[in-house]
């Protein structure tokens, strides 16, 4: 990223971080600031974020890291992350009219991580998200292990979590990730 580019994604981070202030209560964007510009190497994984539909925002620090983290506050799941199948033993695994790439490859090559069941929770706290989609999260050993694989969505006013097979995939599925800073 050129610094013409840096500059219009801060910006563009700074007007979501301002307009929510209720996702971060206790943070200040002068902390988030000084820690992207000690971390250059954030920068691309917050564009990828971006352009892919993530609309990323500060949600939080890591109680243990005390990191900040951004995490995808889209209202629904990022448009350029649907259509794909859980990982990469999943998309290997089919014979047939196979997904462009899989959620967790997708993640690797941004640079972060999908969201797990507590940290999707704890983000529909803040809001109502995936109310007309649905984000796959990561799935314990023993339930890829088998096959399957978790995803989530909001319904009813109620956030449910529920399973399919690893290898299915669905325009209206995609991920939400998180980045640590």
């Amino acid at each position: 990223m050129n610094a013409k580019q840096r500059e219009a994604l801060l910006e563009t981070l700074k007007a979501r971080f301002e307009k929510h202030r209720s996702r971060h209560e206790g943070i200040e964007w002068a902390e988030v600031a000084k820690r992207l510009a000690a971390k250059p190497e954030k920068w691309t994984v917050l564009e990828a974020m971006e352009a892919s539909g993530g609309e990323p925002d500060v949600v939080g620090r890591d109680g243990k890291t005390n990191e900040i983290l951004f995490v995808d506050c889209a209202a629904e799941t990022p448009k350029g992350r649907r259509s794909v199948c859980y990982d990469p033993e999943a998309l290997a695994s089919r014979k047939e009219h196979k997904p462009a790439d899989s959620a967790l490859g997708m993640a690797k090559k941004m640079g972060i991580d999908i969201l797990t069941e507590e940290q999707y929770r704890e983000l529909q706290q803040l809001g109502s998200f995936d109310l007309k989609t649905s984000s796959w999260i990561a799935t314990p050993p023993a339930i890829r292990k088998l096959g399957g694989a978790l995803f989530g969505d909001r319904r009813y006013e109620r956030v449910f979590t529920y399973h399919n097979g690893a290898e299915s995939y669905y325009a209206g599925r995609g991920f939400r990730g998180v980045l640590r800073v």
